[in-house]
């Protein structure tokens, strides 16, 4: 459609079809006069641990807290060591840094661009306490694989789904196959909060005691000043807890809708030079929190669709171990090859639940104008 513009993302759109519900749920908690670790939180952990297929979830404050907590649950501290691909958000390695321990970085697969079992069975070293697959762009990680690895050695294992709500792998849900999950609720998430938020999923009742311990300044649940570990606190709020209640039932049809436009461009973009997303694990199911292209042309091809008036974003441009955070660790270019290799291919297109059929339609005719 020569003229349309399509945004990247429009979280405006959402918003307008939920309004009057969010703004009662909003209404409601400030008229209760109760704003932390109160009812809205309570029923929104129920709710989201019954969707997830975990028998545990507590609300935290952020995706990040909720990675970070997690860790620190399951024993993580200085002198440590946590494996991670090289490939993914800064705050996976960030909240392994702030424990005291070392990020062990892990190459990833060529299509998934997730964590390679193969790569992280050779780099685990006697100092690895944990695992955190990250399930990218909405696409489950080889759980069995490095699920299977783990265990012969004894590690913990943190799913890092703060871009996988509502994924499969192996029939069940990401979020309850490791020991925790950890999700963000960050508004461009596929079910976001008005600000940060996050929650935590959990397998074992002792280990989720363990981050209902930590969330809370060590405080014995139930206690006012009974603090039995040194801890800060990251609480999920009432009114964040509320707003997700609201959108909490409406994210199957958004996956749904989701995956409607992943079809649409892959089916439009068939035969042009770049590669696509894989399809769903066997009996699994590809969230697409992003579409994600790869592409020598990257560059190019973001250009030119800025110029026909389609967005598009980079997740992400830099692998983790040549990010100026991380060069102490002693790694150089050439050392996570494929990591290295996507950061410098991957290219998003728009992708959110609301784009409508002409957008999508705009989309694949300026990708394809450019390659012609």
């Amino acid at each position: 459609m020569p003229g349309l513009r399509v945004p990247f993302l429009d979280l405006s759109r959402q918003y307008a079809e939920l309004r009057d519900e969010l703004v009662s749920s909003a209404t409601r908690v400030l008229d209760s006069g109760r704003y932390i670790l109160g009812p809205e939180n309570e029923a929104f952990s129920a709710e989201f641990a019954r969707m997830h297929g975990a028998p545990f979830c507590a609300g935290v404050a952020s995706g990040t807290d909720a990675l970070k907590l997690s860790l620190e649950a399951a024993g993580v501290g200085p002198g440590d060591e946590v494996a991670l691909p090289a490939l993914t958000f800064v705050a996976t390695a960030t909240v392994v840094s702030a424990l005291g321990a070392r990020p062990r970085f892990v190459d990833v697969e060529p299509d998934s661009l997730t964590m390679s079992p193969e790569d992280l069975e050779r780099r685990i070293t006697p100092r690895v306490k944990a695992v955190i697959p990250v399930h990218l762009y909405g696409l489950p990680a080889r759980l069995d694989a490095i699920l299977r690895i783990a265990r012969s050695k004894g590690l913990a294992v943190v799913e890092d789904c703060a871009q996988s709500h509502g994924a499969v792998f192996a029939g069940k849900p990401v979020g309850s196959h490791g020991d925790f999950g950890a999700f963000s609720f960050y508004p461009t998430k596929n079910i976001g909060a008005c600000g940060d938020a996050g929650a935590i999923t959990a397998v074992d009742e002792a280990r989720f005691a363990a981050v209902m311990l930590l969330r809370d300044c060590g405080r014995r649940p139930g206690a006012r000043y009974d603090h039995i570990v040194a801890s800060n606190h990251s609480r999920l709020d009432e009114l964040q807890a509320a707003l997700l209640r609201v959108k909490l039932p409406h994210l199957e049809e958004w996956t749904r809708q989701r995956r409607s436009a992943a079809a649409r461009y892959t089916r439009g973009l068939q035969g042009l030079p770049v590669s696509l997303p894989p399809a769903d694990p066997e009996n699994g199911r590809h969230v697409y929190h992003q579409y994600v292209l790869q592409t020598p042309e990257r560059d190019a091809l973001a250009k030119s669709l800025e110029k026909r008036g389609v967005g598009s974003g980079i997740y992400y441009p830099m692998p983790l171990h040549r990010l100026e955070a991380y060069r102490n660790l002693g790694y150089t270019e050439g050392d996570f090859p494929e990591a290295e290799r996507a950061a410098k291919e991957v290219l998003s297109l728009p992708m959110f639940s609301e784009l409508r059929d002409d957008e999508i339609e705009a989309v694949i005719e300026s990708v394809r104008a450019h390659f012609s």
